[in-house]
């Protein structure tokens, strides 16, 4: 699943300074990506001179130390339909394990995280800016890599895009458990820091709100810890990170919260709300983590997605049963904890409900409509027999002298009735 957020709905610009002004930020990972990509972005301000597009001419990956290893320029010249590589850094080589040449965009390798960059190549020619991407897959070597790019147009004659610099930069996670807590030592050390001087370009952008986001407090046990805010339009990965955070956070409370489940469950929820909306996203976010839908139970992926797809089954089943029932109910964003918190029986109310709810409807009473249809049929005779209390009963009969039926004997024995009753229906 990919993010992209372009830096300015303007085809074109007047000065570096409407630039400035204009573009927002790309999403943040940390503070050793987003300088990474406040450098490439600053980069490709400073060589605009004025112009709607940087020129080619003033680019050399090769001489770029700290980026240009993370970068690819894409070279459109004679075509866009598989343009040319014309540069490709070390790092995202070895990071690719590419050997040889990658002449061309149809040369990089199906999954590669070169391809998660060049997929985007298109939508910087639609949007005629800058353009920032963010996602989540599972790499080459099966660990699930966490990745920001940025793409950038170049141009050859002043106002035509005819090469795309792109860097891009990444980290691994070896699992959810372990990710979760690498990132809030780290949010931890940040915090205990000095905050990094702001940079001009980003000072007052629309990312300000996603900087408070980033700023976790020190490490924290259960009762002391902030719950992550996210910005009105917060992307699908960051959605899930916030979501696989809380429920790290209500893992290890070990039950002891119900608070901390409530909230985990309530960014789950808006998740789903937000997958709903964005379905291919969603989809290869799915695929990315070898998850796959049940039509029966759809929720039962959203809670795998955010608890892991290893955590107790039982539980999982629970969480998307509540999910899907809060769904059924038409919960807005944002509610969940408050419905649950309010719902008689909790959490397990709303599993009880969605459970009911699942169950198809009872079948029709057979033996009544047998019954029914029986006591509407015409008689074929009369016999004299003492039938008590019962409505109907069953006799042995056998052929007389003159063609007809003696009846010899009744059987009261109820199954045996029941089930003549059935076959005479």
């Amino acid at each position: 699943m990919d993010s992209l957020r372009a830096f300015d709905d303007e085809p074109a610009y007047g000065s570096a300074t409407d630039v400035e002004d204009a573009i927002e930020a790309p999403p943040e990972i940390g503070v050793d990506e987003r300088r990474m990509h406040v450098r490439a972005y600053n980069h490709w301000v400073s060589l605009l001179d004025g112009r709607p597009y940087p020129t080619i001419r003033d680019l050399d990956p090769s001489r770029i130390d700290d980026f240009g290893p993370h970068s690819v320029l894409l070279d459109f010249s004679d075509g866009g339909e598989d343009p040319k590589v014309a540069w490709l850094g070390r790092a995202l080589r070895e990071e690719c394990n590419l050997i040889g040449d990658i002449r061309r965009i149809s040369d990089v390798p199906k999954r590669s995280l070169l391809s998660r960059l060049t997929d985007h190549y298109l939508q910087i020619i639609a949007n005629r800016a800058p353009i920032g991407f963010e996602a989540e897959f599972v790499g080459q070597r099966g660990l699930n890599t966490l990745y920001r790019g940025i793409l950038m147009p170049f141009s050859s004659a002043g106002d035509r895009i005819d090469f795309i610099y792109g860097v891009i930069n990444w980290k691994e996670l070896a699992d959810v458990e372990t990710s979760a807590d690498l990132a809030r030592q780290a949010q931890g050390v940040l915090a205990a820091a000095a905050p990094p001087a702001a940079s001009p370009v980003w000072a007052d952008g629309p990312s300000a709100e996603a900087a408070a986001f980033d700023a976790a407090g020190p490490a924290r046990d259960e009762d002391s810890w902030s719950e992550p805010s996210l910005p009105f339009d917060a992307g699908l990965a960051d959605r899930l990170c916030v979501a696989r955070d809380c429920a790290e956070a209500a893992k290890k409370a070990d039950g002891r919260s119900r608070a901390a489940l409530y909230r985990a469950l309530g960014h789950a929820y808006d998740f789903a709300l937000a997958a709903a909306d964005a379905p291919d996203d969603y989809a290869e976010m799915l695929d990315d983590a070898g998850i796959k839908v049940q039509a029966r139970a759809p929720m039962t992926a959203v809670a795998k997605l955010v608890f892991g797809a290893d955590y107790d089954k039982a539980r999982l089943t629970e969480f998307a049963a509540a999910l899907a029932w809060a769904r059924r109910e038409a919960v807005p964003a944002g509610g969940f904890a408050d419905y649950v918190e309010r719902a008689e029986g909790g959490l397990k109310g709303l599993v009880a409900h969605e459970r009911k709810a699942r169950c198809p409807a009872p079948k029709p009473d057979l033996g009544e409509r047998i019954r029914a249809e029986l006591r509407g049929r015409r008689p074929l005779g009369h016999v004299a027999y003492d039938m008590a209390d019962a409505e109907f009963v069953l006799f042995i009969g056998r052929r007389d002298e003159i063609g007809g039926a003696a009846l010899v004997a009744p059987v009261t024995d109820p199954a045996l009735i029941e089930k003549a009753l059935r076959k005479v229906a």
